[in-house]
């Protein structure tokens, strides 16, 4: 690492880290629309409490992957990784991106994922291509609000493991605990408050290079491969959760449910 010389003891000190504005890079002005929205009402609606945020790298492509209590946390989550220094690009669901929102969603960097449909696989591409370009892709591998009556993660959907496994990006976990407070999508309630305490632990990143290197020497994408890898990652999210939450995590994932509900992604892209 270089280091400047401090003129007043001769001694070295580390550079300061670049600041967020930079390691942001240039922001789309549909991004800055999404900013004035989302920033003033997660600072309104949550409190946000993070822990261990300078693991967050603050350059080069990062898989941040999330589990799911809320149809509001993507909000929290969003200002997580902005006050990290990098912008968030979210795989949502197609019908979110409808109308001027979806026209803005879309400039903003945001990807649309098609549901039950051949289409998932350009989203997976869309995805590939924007972490090439050095950005963060945020992803909740449920493909919707976990429906463990307890919160825990549910069983994911192993998209995320083909991503990860045909990239070279971090792979972060990140558990967040809080905004079911708001929004209990099991009792479909919203309770507004505000200032909620929203709690955020961003953990180590998952080392997947040997796996990595296989696939580059040939190894099948084998549906087992990715569940391996898809619940290694579920499981560091999960363990984290049982940290912020102070409670022992349950030994297994609960079930998906049986059939598709709102708010659903396919699983080759989530």
């Amino acid at each position: 690492m270089s280091h400047d010389r401090s003129p007043e003891t001769g001694g070295a000190r580390p550079r300061r880290p670049p600041s967020r504005w930079r390691t942001r890079g240039p922001v789309p002005p549909a991004l800055w629309l999404c900013f004035l929205v989302v920033y003033p009402v997660a600072s309104l609606v949550f409190r946000l409490r993070y822990r261990n945020p300078e693991r967050f790298p603050r350059t080069g492509p990062v898989i941040v992957v999330a589990n799911h209590v809320s149809i509001l946390d993507p909000l929290a989550c969003a200002r997580l990784v902005w006050d990290c220094g990098r912008i968030p690009h979210f795989l949502a669901k197609q019908s979110v991106f409808k109308g001027p929102a979806g026209r803005i969603l879309r400039a903003a960097g945001q990807i649309p994922v098609a549901r039950g449909s051949a289409d998932a696989r350009s989203s997976l591409a869309a995805a590939q291509a924007d972490l090439a370009a050095g950005n963060v892709v945020v992803i909740y591998p449920e493909g919707s609000v976990t429906r463990d009556p307890d919160w825990w993660p549910m069983q994911a959907r192993t998209g995320v493991a083909r991503l990860a496994l045909t990239t070279d990006a971090v792979v972060l976990p990140v558990a967040q605990w809080g905004p079911q407070r708001v929004h209990d999508y099991h009792a479909k309630k919203l309770h507004l408050r505000l200032r909620t305490p929203a709690d955020y632990l961003v953990g180590e990143p998952l080392d997947l290079a040997d796996l990595r290197a296989q696939v580059r020497d040939g190894r099948p994408l084998t549906g087992e491969l990715l569940r391996e890898v898809t619940d290694r990652m579920m499981g560091a999210v999960r363990d984290q959760l049982a940290e912020l939450r102070g409670e022992p995590a349950p030994t297994a994932f609960a079930s998906r449910p049986a059939r598709i509900l709102p708010g659903d992604l396919p699983g080759s892209a989530a």
